[in-house]
């Protein structure tokens, strides 16, 4: 039980001597942490009981702490409309660097998921289209929850849901058999596939036959033409093998690839399931599920032309997952303006008799704008994300080469310190958030950026080289009695609630700002208190610094950033 919960429930206890039902769960929920660590560690507000007991909030304060059990505490007491609660210091940080230092990968750990598995739908480029910024959020936000997830005892699967089927092909055809060369492609793939879609958007609204044209070659498909499917197939090949550069430099894996054309032979069944329940209805000549009993726009099905879309292939691909996964919840990370679609998935399900489908979850999230301004494949105004990586470890080079050109593994490091301070930037803002990026901003090694997270922990680990001791070491060292690390011990304490909050509220960003709060915190501690002093206390110290390094590489591993131990 965390302490939050530990306090909770003290209070839960007490209160029923007032004639007050609250859960520890709905305490829990009502405690604060006060600004100063001179007010305590956790406060709780008597003001929602004030017309329940119709006294003051002062009155019920002062009555209220006497009756706590302070076993463990060091001294509870009110302090007006408040009962702030002061934990017992020293046995907190025993415990707690204890815990971290006997099996540091292990601390926060929990088996709250007890295997089960979560699909988590993420990434999802479309094929013939280079990987741009807008990629990125998606990518590292599913990596970043599934690496949370696992933590928590679930059994993530990721899955990369690739746009490698639509109307979009027939005009990738169009315009590689009107410009395009096999040479050509083969030289660049990506750069050269996209021209060609650029050009046919361009060209297209001067000669409008060549949407009719490019809609011709996507029926071929879809009816297995072979030489459509022969360049579909190529297409696909070639785009992947890129990806894979920029996966490669991410250190992101997936557990499927299985994209939209995997779900061509599995929409039958859902257009029949809706038939038989009387669902499917006819609106100007399509075929759609009226929804207006959930006050949202009908969900269309078929066009007029029995062309099936976006909404009938991920009802499929729905049901095909919990078959096959028999999952206890099922993410979608994609952004928040397919919100909508969502909703509209998971009622037509629901209608289909589908109760699993209150386990979706979609997790959406804002742009990364340039200038202020969206980014667009269509229009062609991209930043590329294998570029933006490249670019971001040069940054982090120069910068290692500035203050310790003699760093062994300089590459290596470099690698980890610029695509880590790309993917920490991402996730250190609030998902729904949008922001504007800038790269010479995100590669700092100072401010609230992901190398000055890396850079505390490379000074944690030159503390312990200089003493010629690991965390091992210092398991069992005496208690440290110091007030000046308090602020930095409960960081440490809050560590395992912070990743069940950020499961919670699928919200990495809980994780990356309380690695911010963490290393500032030890920061200043590491400013006023000289650490290496070789006396009687020094290992209760070192113990504190190795306790730290552990859990900030912990928290940036969740992330999906690496931790080296020197920059």
């Amino acid at each position: 039980m965390d302490l939050r919960h530990t306090v909770a429930t003290k209070i839960s206890t007490a209160l029923t001597q007032l004639e007050v039902s609250l859960t520890a769960d709905q305490v829990a929920n009502m405690l604060e942490v006060p600004k100063t660590l001179d007010l305590g560690d956790f406060a709780f507000p008597a003001f929602q009981l004030a017309k329940t007991l119709h006294r003051s909030p002062v009155q019920i304060a002062q009555q209220l702490a006497p009756l706590v059990d302070a076993t463990g505490l060091q001294k509870v007491e009110a302090k007006g409309p408040y009962v702030n609660f002061f934990l017992d210091q020293t046995a907190f940080a025993q415990t707690t660097i204890h815990t971290i230092l006997a099996e540091p990968t292990m601390y926060g750990q929990a088996d709250l998921g007890q295997g089960g598995n979560v699909p988590i739908d993420m990434s999802s480029p479309n094929i013939a289209k280079p990987m741009s910024m807008g990629h990125l959020r998606s990518t590292v936000i599913g990596n970043a929850l599934a690496n949370i997830l696992a933590k928590l005892g679930y059994h993530p699967i990721k899955i990369n849901h690739l746009g490698d089927w639509g109307t979009q092909f027939g005009k990738l055809i169009v315009g590689y058999k009107m410009w395009g060369s096999e040479e050509a492609v083969k030289e660049n793939p990506i750069k050269n596939l996209l021209a060609y879609y650029v050009r046919f958007h361009k060209e297209d609204k001067e000669h409008p036959e060549m949407d009719d044209e490019a809609r011709e070659w996507f029926r071929k498909l879809e009816d297995g033409d072979e030489e459509a499917t022969k360049l579909w197939a190529w297409f696909r090949e070639i785009s992947l093998k890129e990806f894979q550069k920029v996966y490669d430099q991410l250190g992101v894996t997936f557990d499927s690839y299985n994209g939209e054309a995997f779900y061509n032979d599995k929409m039958d069944e859902v257009i029949d399931i809706l038939e038989q329940k009387g669902l499917l209805v006819k609106s100007q000549g399509a075929d759609i599920v009226d929804l207006s009993d959930q006050d949202l726009n009908p969900a269309l099905i078929r066009k007029s032309d029995g062309a099936s879309l976006y909404m009938t292939r991920d009802l499929a691909a729905a049901i095909y997952r919990k078959r096959t996964y028999h999952f206890v919840q099922s993410l979608y990370v994609v952004g928040g303006e397919q919100k909508e679609h969502f909703d509209q998935m998971k009622a037509v399900l629901k209608k289909m008799g589908f109760d699993w489908a209150d386990e979706i979850v979609h997790v959406p999230f804002g742009l990364i704008t340039e200038g202020g301004k969206k980014l667009s494949t269509r229009s062609g105004r991209i930043i590329l994300l294998e570029k933006v990586l490249q670019d971001a470890v040069q940054l982090a080079r120069q910068q290692i080469d500035e203050k310790n050109p003699s760093l062994p593994n300089k590459e290596e490091v470099a690698h980890q310190v610029g695509v880590g301070a790309v993917v920490f930037h991402d996730l250190k803002n609030d998902r729904m958030d949008n922001f504007d990026f800038n790269l010479e901003e995100v590669v700092r090694f100072e401010g609230e950026t992901g190398p000055y997270v890396q850079y505390t922990n490379a000074r944690a680990q030159s503390i312990l080289r200089k003493a010629g001791k690991t965390g091992a070491d210092l398991v069992d060292a005496p208690a440290l009695a110091d007030p000046n690390a308090w602020e930095v011990v409960r960081y440490l304490g809050d560590f395992p609630e912070t990743i069940q909050r950020a499961a919670r509220e699928y919200e990495p960003s809980v994780i990356a700002k309380y690695a911010l709060r963490l290393a500032k915190a030890f920061n200043k501690y590491y400013a006023h208190t000289k650490v290496l002093t070789g006396d009687a206390t020094q290992d209760s110290r070192l113990a504190l610094v190795a306790a730290v390094s552990a859990v900030l590489t912990s928290a940036l591993s969740l992330l999906g950033v690496g931790a080296p131990a020197e920059m």
